[in-house]
């Protein structure tokens, strides 16, 4: 029986384990080929190869960027997204300098964000702002958005995956309250079920990033 391809289409496949091997992201590739996921998300190393491996097929290389703290420089963070487009990258999930947000100092983060989406759409790619929600209050929340929105983002994103929390539904409604329909919302960290999946689309997600992608697009199969 089929999958859900309307599913599947809103995930963004991700291996961004430090041990993961080779062979690992080959795997990860082949699996987002056959589902047609929307991406392939990986550390930069692995961003040749990715984009190698989807060759042809409708799956984009995605990759993160001053990940998973956000307190490397800006220069940093241009260099690294710069690299990254010219591997193949056509999605960029950046980290924003959260100790910056949380200081008060509204420009840096400002900043920071509009450098790496120069750099990023420079070379055809989208740009995702990781806001680490777990990390925020909810006027903090709302200020990353409204910062990352002006800073010309296309996307707010919940959570690296990384820290002591990930994607709640709470969370993406305040986002999608907050940036309106102009940018896309993408809930990441701990969503393992079509369930929480579908959770989130509720709430206003409009991208989702999992490791469990596979087994989130075959529970469809038994639904149909």
């Amino acid at each position: 029986m089929p999958f859900d391809r309307s599913i599947a289409r809103l995930i963004d496949h991700t291996i961004l384990r430090a041990e993961a091997t080779r062979d690992e992201v080959r795997q990860v590739c082949d699996e987002a080929r056959h589902y047609e996921f929307a991406s392939v998300c990986v550390n930069a190393f692995w961003v040749p190869f990715v984009a190698a491996q989807l060759n042809g097929s409708p799956v984009l290389t995605c990759t993160v960027v001053g990940f998973p703290l956000g307190a490397t420089s800006t220069e940093s963070k241009v260099a690294e997204t710069l690299i990254a487009v010219r591997a193949g990258a056509r999605e960029v999930d950046m980290v924003l300098n959260i100790g910056a947000l949380l200081g008060g100092e509204q420009s840096i983060v400002e900043a920071d964000i509009a450098a790496v989406k120069q750099a990023a759409h420079s070379g055809g790619a989208i740009l995702k702002v990781i806001i680490e929600t777990a990390l925020l209050n909810d006027e903090q929340k709302v200020l990353a958005c409204r910062l990352a929105q002006k800073a010309g983002a296309d996307f707010v994103k919940t959570s690296t995956g990384f820290s002591k929390g990930g994607a709640t539904a709470e969370d993406i409604a305040l986002m999608r309250r907050t940036v309106g329909l102009s940018m896309g919302v993408k809930a990441s960290g701990g969503i393992r079920t079509l369930e929480s999946l579908r959770a989130m689309v509720a709430a206003g997600a409009s991208r989702v990033g999992a490791s469990a992608s596979v087994a989130i697009v075959e529970a469809t199969v038994t639904e149909a």
